[in-house]
This record gives structure tokens, C-alpha cells and sequence, in this order.
């Protein structure tokens, strides 16, 4: 029986054909780690503009204690959420903490209200709020790209074939990230 040649050009076929579908994960599981290191640029210039923010205002003596501490303690969860993110892409608890940190600090800096006189605070935010939404605007777009990877990502590990190797291997799917303000959802 195992001396013939049908049974061997099988055998051959199959292995051919799971080498070449593990492959095809491992690329398309590079693709999402590599779009999330365009994300992760992205996410790192958003904390780095709140850094400065933050500095101006707080030497600009802006901000109350309440805003000043909400604001550090939202920048710092975006910042561990991003750094547990950053070491595994592809894990959906790891992306749901960023989704969540990244929600949060949308929330706190839409309702960021600077102290003293209303129509001065208004003039001297517009500078930071044109750069936070120019910033979110490509957080975005980073975020889409990242979602398309683990929609491809995804899709691969489903079909019946390679979902064999995606088990064999331990492979699970991938999480999209939301970081869209509730308004633009």
C-alpha cells in the first residue's frame, strides 16, 4: 500500500499545500504587526503632543488640579496600554486595553476646559485642539489600515483549509482597534 506512487504525490500535495498555507498566515500576521508599528508612531506623536501640552499648561498654571490629574492619568493608561499592545499586536485583550485608553483620553480631552477667562481659554486651546484633531485624524487612518490587516488576517485563519494550520499552530484571530471619536463612529 504505502509504495504507491498515488498515495506518495499525495502525501507530497498536502504538505506542499500546508507549507505554503502556513506561509501565507505568517505574512499576513507580519502585515498586522506591521501596521501597527505605523499605528504605534502615530499614537506615540499623540502622547508626545499631550506631553507638551501638558508642560505648557502647567507652567502656564491653565489647568486646576482636577484636569491636570485626569489628564496624566489617561496620557499614562494610553501609555501602559500602548506598551502591552506594542509587544503582542495580535492579541484582542492587548488591543481592547489600547481601544479602551484611547476612548478615554478622547473623552477627557473633549471635555478639557481650561480655567480663567472663557473667551481667552478658547483663543489659547485652539492652537492644541487644531493639533489634536489633526493628530486624531491620522491616529485614524493608521487605525483603519491596521483593521484591514486583521480583517485579512482574520478571514485567512477562517477559511476551511488553512484554518487546520491556523489550529495546528495556535494561530487566533486578531482584534480591530477603535479609536474613533463616538460622534464619528
Amino acid at each position: 500500500m504505502w509504495s504507491s506512487p498515488l498515495i506518495w504525490i499525495a502525501i507530497a500535495i498536502a504538505l506542499f499545500w500546508a507549507v505554503g498555507a502556513y506561509n501565507r498566515l505568517v505574512r499576513l500576521r507580519s502585515a498586522v504587526v506591521q501596521a501597527f508599528g505605523s499605528l504605534d508612531a502615530h499614537l506615540i506623536r499623540w502622547l508626545a503632543m499631550l506631553g507638551e501640552f501638558d508642560a505648557a499648561q502647567v507652567t502656564a498654571g491653565v489647568l486646576d488640579r482636577e484636569a491636570h490629574s485626569t489628564l496624566q492619568g489617561s496620557t499614562t493608561q494610553l501609555t501602559a496600554s500602548l506598551a502591552v499592545a506594542r509587544a503582542r499586536p495580535l492579541q484582542g485583550d492587548a488591543v481592547a486595553a489600547l481601544s479602551a485608553a484611547c476612548a478615554v483620553l478622547d473623552a477627557v480631552w473633549l471635555n478639557l476646559q481650561p480655567g480663567g477667562d472663557t473667551d481667552d481659554a478658547i483663543r489659547k486651546m485652539a492652537p492644541w485642539r487644531a493639533r489634536w484633531d489633526e493628530l486624531h485624524k491620522h491616529n485614524e487612518q493608521a487605525a483603519q489600515l491596521f483593521n484591514e490587516a486583521v480583517l485579512q488576517y482574520n478571514a485567512a485563519i477562517r477559511q476551511f483549509p488553512a484554518a487546520l494550520v491556523a489550529w495546528v499552530f495556535g494561530f487566533t484571530p486578531a482584534r480591530a482597534l477603535s479609536i474613533a471619536r463616538e460622534g464619528n463612529s
